[in-house]
């Protein structure tokens, strides 16, 4: 009943998010704001949207971090960067960008491999206030030892340093990088595709759906992609039996990197 509501009174679509996932959170949302029963959350759900954003802001999922899974990004080096360096212009789908740490070590990773003039990032996310700090582009210092650790593991050329500058208790990333990525809401649970991009990142996200939505999400991607584009998942995600699984070739079964077939 309170997916329902959550649905029709505002148009997020949790219906169809893994039940034991959507449960645990919605109880950790409860006991947070003293209720015993999840039915006792649709009234105040419905008329206050203050709170709607706070359980929205629960039911998100916003844990990331610069270059996580670094192994991935060496990958991504390897096997995609050299194969996009043919295309004149370059554009990536970062779908469920959280707070936009890996939005972030991408365009990084772009800029290193001298694509900086020729890519266009969109990261999207059904998140506002998750959205509002990626845009920031604003992160607390104590994470940057492990984001420094990463990113050597990623194979970064130089130093991190040089795309921040500390101020405070933080680091703020450099405007450059900022003005290559285009963050947006989208609703992979609703919203359509994004056409022709080259390269879509989706890691760790389609674990949180059911099988039909996953299905849903992963005809998504295939439409987007152009012809022998590149689809990233996560690493305890897979194409396998899905209904696009024959639509696309294994490049790192490893870390879950796919190239789009020609029709």
């Amino acid at each position: 009943m309170l997916l329902e509501a959550v649905h029709l009174r505002y148009g997020h679509d949790f219906r169809n998010y893994a039940k034991a996932s959507v449960y645990r959170r919605v109880m950790e949302f409860c006991t947070k704001n003293g209720y015993k029963h999840i039915s006792q959350l649709i009234s105040p759900v419905i008329h206050k949207k203050s709170f709607f954003e706070a359980l929205l802001l629960e039911l998100s999922i916003t844990v990331t971090e610069m270059f996580r899974d670094p192994a991935f990004f060496v990958s991504l080096r390897k096997n995609i960067i050299p194969y996009l360096e043919s295309f004149p212009s370059l554009k990536v789908w970062h779908a469920g960008c959280a707070t936009g740490q890996e939005a972030y070590s991408l365009a990084i990773l772009l800029e290193e491999e001298n694509f900086a003039k020729k890519s266009t990032i969109y990261a999207t996310d059904f998140n506002d206030v998750a959205l509002d700090i990626a845009k920031q582009g604003i992160y607390q210092i104590n994470q940057v030892k492990a984001y420094i650790e990463n990113y050597n593991a990623a194979g970064g050329k130089y130093s991190l340093s040089e795309y921040y500058h500390a101020k405070y208790n933080s680091i703020v990333l450099k405007q450059s990088l900022k003005q290559k990525i285009t963050f947006a809401n989208h609703n992979l649970a609703t919203d359509s595709i994004f056409s022709e991009v080259h390269l879509i990142l989706c890691r760790n996200v389609l674990i949180y759906f059911d099988k039909n939505l996953q299905a849903r999400v992963l005809n998504l991607f295939y439409d987007s992609l152009i012809n022998k584009g590149f689809l990233c998942l996560g690493s305890q995600e897979s194409l396998l039996f899905s209904n696009v699984e024959d639509k696309f070739e294994i490049i790192d079964s490893k870390y879950k990197i796919y190239q789009k077939r020609m029709p």
